[in-house]
């Protein structure tokens, strides 16, 4: 996986530059996505493995397959993954292009995973207090997870609360086992 991060890390950075130069973000970061949707499908992603395809042929289908969803520079940058054997990295290209828009814009993905629905008032009460512990701009997106007794799971990025009940009682159990 770390391999696959740092080979796709410079494409994600270069579109990433020329998106920001353009004030056109989002726009790419939509584009990319649909990019990867369509070499992620297992019948292209087959086509595209194929040893007999040249780079320029694997970059038409792809822009085709594709058509007005995608811009010129974004075919370009197609272009450019499929002359280095690099389309397969897409995905990983898209997510470090998420982080570093996110970056840019100081926002922050959070995914609540509660035992019940959140109240519009807790969910909001939770977003403020991130957003002043991380001093970002809160999306949060939540969940039921019917594993959970009780509480809440928050991730934010790298950071993870668990202030769910299974959590506490884990903790008290590694407490008493030391």
């Amino acid at each position: 996986m770390a391999e696959l991060t740092t080979l796709a890390r410079p494409y994600a950075k270069a579109a990433f530059e020329v998106a920001a130069y353009a004030d056109s973000l989002q726009t790419w970061s939509s584009m990319l996505k649909q990019l990867t949707n369509v070499v992620s499908n297992e019948r292209v992603s087959e086509l595209l493995s194929s040893p007999s395809l040249t780079a320029e042929q694997q970059a038409k289908i792809v822009t085709d397959l594709c058509g007005d969803e995608i811009n010129a520079q974004l075919q370009n940058f197609v272009t450019v993954l499929a002359e280095n054997k690099r389309l397969a990295l897409l995905p990983e290209i898209v997510g470090l292009f998420d982080i570093l828009k996110a970056e840019q814009e100081q926002t922050v993905d959070v995914e609540i995973s509660t035992a019940f629905v959140l109240t519009d008032e807790t969910e909001e009460k939770l977003a403020q207090a991130i957003k002043v512990k991380l001093n970002r701009d809160v999306k949060i997106h939540s969940q039921i997870d019917k594993h959970l007794i009780g509480g809440m799971i928050i991730r934010a990025g790298d950071l993870v609360i668990d202030d769910s009940v299974r959590g506490k009682l884990h903790k008290l159990a590694e407490a008493m086992g030391s």
